[in-house]
């Protein structure tokens, strides 16, 4: 048994009071209010409702690490990342090193790997994996159906797998970016219940109306707190928060935490905390507490109601967090992976002229979104190639122009390549690229750079996504191969996460494959 004492916030009842906590076997007991001056305040905590776990280039159990120490108690954890790499295997893996990390991940059965046939993905998940999957109890949902022309066709693959979370009583996630009307109506007609893909207040509204939750994301790479932000006072029980994406340098100043301070200066601190705390577990039926007589013991405690300052984060009534750091011990992690390619040469790759392509992806700072432009219409000093390189098998090179990283010098490539995980290459030259891409092939994954004298890398040994050491590790790793990138003309606040969706077919408007350059509009090669 347990005693702790604080400023209780009860966030449905919308009122704090000086109380002590008893916990018993990690089930809160009894809660009682005391004629006491408390300093700190106790309160439920944060989840983050939809996140790619691989995107942070770490291993569950050392995301967990970090992130406890910003007060996030559960993840709703999206696995297809390295399900495209390894398919059941990788999933399997994910569960297995979340298991002793002490925060509650929550995983889903990807809907979508490949997400779609017109790139070369690690592995399939089919409709009757995801049959299997679903009937299991940790896997809690099915995750973002990316392929909505697929659902807006009726098409029996992804029908069935809608049917499957309906027969178990699962919630089925989103992705409909863009998507407006009657065929966001219809897209939502099939029980589909959240989006994290809004980057318009208006589309958000939209697609409220028609019933579904909206999730902000502030990620390393899309940002949509600032054009979402006022739906937190016009419909705090229909939204929740979410990452999506988040680097290992981001994540070592803050989480979801980072949301909640930011909006508690603007709205109402009961509906900010309800959209961090509650609607997720209400949402996913999520068996995390939320400080009750009988709830699990997940809470957290903070220095004040304006900082946030975190000093305690209690998962399952353990304490992980003590003082702002995390006790979770050291650990070593097995290694899985996917790669069946040796290395590139110049004669592997036909190099696009400006001149005989007709549209130039043009990246933008902040967004997973790309612009179709003229290549007559881009100054030509920012025009770079971009390659994206079958990693699982020998294959031709297919190659387009890309615009948006400036006037940058050298190649950067990277095995984090959404969602299919190819290696993308963007640079300026022949020689730089192919010893970018070679540099990631002879680390089995990774990110690297390369220019004249410069080689710098990052492997990622687990699946070419993810690094077996301590956060901090990674994100110093991370940010030593950021700075040089920028040093050398990369004008994106995010060079690698905003490379890692360039091949991301289903994020308009267009992207490259590995079979080529991509109409991700009317879904089609150009």
């Amino acid at each position: 048994m347990e005693k702790l004492k604080g400023n209780l916030i009860d966030i449905l009842q919308k009122k704090i009071f000086p109380a002590e906590i008893v916990i018993t076997d990690g089930i809160i007991t009894q809660i009682s209010e005391i004629d006491e001056t408390c300093e700190h305040y106790i309160l439920p905590g944060f989840i983050d409702a939809h996140v790619h776990i691989e995107s942070s280039m770490l291993v569950p159990y050392e995301f967990a690490r970090k992130a406890m120490e910003h007060g996030t108690v559960a993840t709703v954890s999206d696995p297809h990342e390295i399900a495209n790499v390894c398919g059941m295997d990788g999933i399997m893996y994910m569960i297995e090193n979340a298991a002793d990390a002490g925060m509650s991940f929550f995983f889903g059965a990807p809907s979508c790997v490949p997400a779609t046939s017109f790139e070369t993905a690690g592995a399939v998940i089919n409709k009757d994996d995801i049959e299997i999957l679903l009937a299991r109890e940790d896997i809690l949902y099915l995750s973002e159906m990316m392929n909505y022309p697929g659902v807006l066709a009726e098409d029996p693959d992804i029908m069935a797998k809608l049917e499957f979370a309906k027969k178990n009583k699962k919630p089925i996630d989103g992705h409909a970016p863009g998507l407006r009307g009657a065929q966001a109506a219809k897209y939502i007609s099939f029980g589909i219940s959240t989006d994290h893909e809004c980057t318009e207040i208006e589309e958000a509204r939209e697609k409220l109306a028609y019933g579904m939750k909206i999730l902000i994301r502030e990620g390393s790479a899309a940002k949509n707190y600032e054009a979402l932000e006022p739906l937190i006072g016009e419909f705090p029980e229909m939204v929740m928060f979410c990452s999506d994406d988040k680097h290992p340098d981001d994540l070592m100043t803050g989480h979801i935490n980072e949301l909640v301070r930011k909006s508690c200066k603007k709205y109402d601190m009961y509906d900010v905390l309800r959209i961090a705390c509650i609607n997720p577990i209400l949402h996913y039926k999520l068996p995390i507490g939320y400080l009750r007589a009988g709830d699990r013991a997940d809470f957290i405690k903070v220095a004040d109601l304006e900082s946030w300052k975190l000093l305690e984060t209690y998962v399952r009534g353990q304490k992980y967090v003590r003082d702002g750091k995390c006790i979770l011990p050291d650990k070593t992690h097995k290694v899985i992976n996917h790669f069946g390619i040796s290395e590139v040469s110049e004669s592997d790759f036909t190099f696009a002229d400006q001149s005989a392509i007709p549209w130039v992806i043009k990246a933008i700072n902040g967004s997973l979104i790309t612009e179709k432009v003229r290549p007559e219409n881009v100054p030509s000093d920012e025009v770079l190639h971009i390659c994206v390189i079958n990693r699982y098998k020998k294959s031709p090179v297919f190659t387009g122009l890309i615009t948006g990283f400036g006037k940058m010098k050298g190649a950067v490539a990277s095995s984090v390549a959404h969602d299919s995980h190819n290696i993308v290459v963007v640079g300026l030259d022949k020689e730089d690229i192919v010893a970018a891409a070679n540099l990631i092939i002879k680390n089995s994954g990774g990110l690297s750079f390369v220019h004249g004298g410069i080689m710098s890398s990052l492997p990622l040994p687990v699946a070419g996504l993810m690094h077996t050491l301590p956060a901090e590790e990674v994100a110093l790793q991370y940010q030593t191969i950021d700075k040089i990138v920028k040093e050398q003309g990369c004008t994106l606040s995010a060079p690698f996460m905003t490379l890692s969706f360039m091949a991301l077919l289903v994020i308009p408007k267009i992207k490259m494959s590995d079979l080529g350059l991509f109409d991700a509009e009317n879904f089609s090669f150009l």
